[in-house]
């Protein structure tokens, strides 16, 4: 999705890995996020799914099946009807391999899918996170929860490292939340939906009242949203 940012960067082009390197290696994986940073990525993006207990993952879709092998009882059905310890037996390498052979690496096979503690603690010092959480409505309480890994890794809060981390969300209430919980966290409101010509200025009016930047679906950006976008 195209960015527009109002000021939280540099105006400069920015790079985001999308799901890492994604093309090149599985995605949501280290050797995605490796390779990102090692082709020059200014962010690392991670997609944010919730587990029945409460655990914070990094997996684009709400289903395990297109990128799981496993157990099926573990690795099958929905991230939020699982336990962090059934995906611990889960492994999303192989399917990159069988489905982009001409890309394939032995090494991908084996990956696991990460937590979001883990991912932060194993770039540490040396990439900045772009975060979006899926489907939040059907995760309550992942607000509360990203924002708290987010500050024990001093990305947010009080003694936070600025210009770190952005939040992107395609719902205008889980941004919301992050903005009542923490107002100083940067947000970018992700767009999909038509935008009727006499309601761009109100919508944009209202998305800085908590973010930073607007994220529109590429056949929605023209000229003139971007112009209002900055302004």
């Amino acid at each position: 999705l195209p960015l527009l940012l109002t000021g939280c960067i540099a105006a400069d082009v920015q790079v985001i890995a999308h799901r890492g390197a994604s093309w090149d290696a599985p995605e949501h994986t280290a050797a995605a996020w490796d390779l990102a940073l090692a082709q020059g990525a200014d962010w690392i993006e991670q997609d944010l799914q919730m587990t029945r207990d409460g655990q914070l993952v990094v997996l684009h879709d709400d289903s395990l099946d297109r990128t799981a092998r496993g157990p099926a009882a573990d690795c099958t059905g929905l991230v939020r009807e699982k336990t962090r310890a059934q995906l611990a037996n889960c492994e999303v390498g192989s399917w990159f391999n069988a489905e982009y052979p001409d890309r394939a690496q032995a090494s991908y096979v084996g990956a696991r899918i990460a937590t979001l503690d883990e991912v932060l603690t194993r770039y540490a010092g040396r990439a900045r996170f772009y975060i979006e959480t899926k489907r939040p409505e059907d995760a309550p309480g992942m607000e509360d929860s990203l924002l708290a890994v987010l500050q024990r890794h001093r990305l947010a809060g009080r003694g936070a490292r600025e210009g770190r981390v952005l939040v992107q969300s395609f719902s205008p209430a889980s941004l919301r939340r992050l903005h009542a919980l923490e107002p100083r966290l940067q947000l970018v409101q992700l767009w999909d939906d038509d935008i009727a010509p006499d309601a761009l200025e109100a919508l944009l009016d209202s998305v800085r009242g908590y973010a930073v930047g607007f994220g529109p679906a590429r056949r929605l950006v023209s000229r003139r949203l971007v112009d209002a976008a900055h302004a």
